[in-house]
């Protein structure tokens, strides 16, 4: 066989699956809406045809046997038959498979969690593991949702309690004073400034905490020693704890830090001030701090106050939360009552410079921890 005819076998045989191939073509075009074992089955036939009719084309052109050509077709028929079985099958598994991923984003749809199946082959296996952590990343999301809108509700709630209780003192002062029936005006004028203080802090607390929650609290880095920055921290908070014995003693390195110490400062007292309010009387709050040999600071505030629930500590660095929602804080002397925002504010400062606080148990009491980077933070939160 010179290569001439080989060439004209392959152009014969070429002709005649590319018309099988269009037709083919034109068929899944019409039928691409159609079930996916269908479309195999198209694919699957049009193979064996054109298979079929190029046999046929070179049989005819080099005038075989008829019974050479039937022996042919016959073969090609019973590859047929297998193939479109084969075809068959496939779209049965494929479409099942299909089924239950359909399901799955269905359930992903309606919010629950999609348990990991296998499916054939490895594409839609791969599919169907994204759909199971897309749920369950889904789910956390929600989750977090959830915490963060019931929380909002309770701050809301908070907010509107330590709201009234000082507006509603200050009307009722201030109608005693129109009515002239107040003993004693000027300790009068002094409750009613004390309210209005109490209100005022508020307000700050609030403006701040939206200043973390929106990512635009800015630090001011600077080396801040750290022993005369707690130590200071303590003497303006000692008054504090004096009515009821409390001490806050002080235990830190003499090195430097970066960064904002008038931020750091509120940290201090907000987690000291909190200790202090939970703390028996004549007990001792310590406040320590290292810096370790990487450059990383270390601060602690420790109370002997019995600890906190384990379900609290899961909760207590969110705004507004006080653990007990049946009573509200009393103030301390020189301080106003807080409205639950102390420590998610000291926890916002501390992620405000790369750091992060924890609480924890330990013996008799419980512990907070700062852990603070060594690089210096310039740019707003968030940035």
């Amino acid at each position: 066989m010179t290569i001439g005819d080989i060439l004209a076998i392959v152009g014969m045989a070429a002709s005649a699956a590319g018309v099988v191939g269009l037709v083919a073509i034109s068929l899944l075009l019409v039928l691409r809406r159609r079930t996916l074992t269908l479309q195999l089955q198209v694919v699957s036939a049009a193979g064996v045809v054109a298979m079929v009719a190029g046999i046929a084309t070179v049989s005819l052109a080099m005038y075989l046997s008829s019974h050479d050509l039937l022996v042919s077709l016959w073969v090609s028929g019973v590859a047929a038959v297998v193939s479109l079985a084969m075809a068959t099958g496939l779209g049965v598994v494929l479409r099942r498979s299909a089924g239950r991923l359909r399901t799955a984003v269905r359930a992903v749809g309606d919010g629950e969690l999609v348990p990991v199946a296998s499916s054939s082959g490895s594409e839609l296996s791969a599919l169907a593991a994204e759909l199971t952590s897309t749920s369950e990343r889904l789910a956390s999301a929600r989750e977090e949702i959830a915490r963060i809108d019931a929380s909002r509700r309770e701050l809301m709630a908070w907010i509107s309690h330590d709201l009234r209780t000082p507006l509603a003192g200050l009307r009722a002062m201030s109608e005693a004073l129109e009515d002239g029936v107040a003993r004693d005006p000027a300790n009068y004028y002094r409750q009613m400034r004390d309210q209005v203080d109490r209100l005022s802090a508020l307000v700050d607390d609030l403006f701040e905490l939206s200043q973390i929650q929106a990512g635009v609290l800015r630090v001011a880095a600077a080396p801040v020693p750290l022993r005369a920055l707690l130590t200071q921290a303590a003497a303006e908070l000692a008054p504090i704890g004096l009515p009821r014995g409390i001490r806050i003693e002080v235990d830190a390195d003499d090195a430097e830090i970066v960064a904002d110490a008038r931020l750091l400062s509120r940290v201090i007292a907000n987690l000291v001030v909190n200790a202090v309010q939970h703390s028996p009387d004549d007990s001792v709050v310590r406040v320590t701090a290292r810096r370790r040999d990487d450059g990383r600071a270390h601060l602690t505030v420790q109370d002997t106050a019995g600890g906190i629930a384990a379900e609290q500590l899961e909760r207590i660095f969110d705004a507004g939360w006080r653990g007990d929602p049946s009573r509200t804080p009393e103030p301390l002397v020189g301080r106003s009552a807080g409205a639950g925002l102390g420590l998610a504010i000291a926890r916002g400062i501390v992620s405000a410079h790369d750091g992060r606080i924890e609480a924890s148990n330990v013996a008799g009491g419980s512990r907070f921890d700062i852990h603070l980077p060594s690089r210096a933070i310039g740019e707003p939160a968030g940035a």
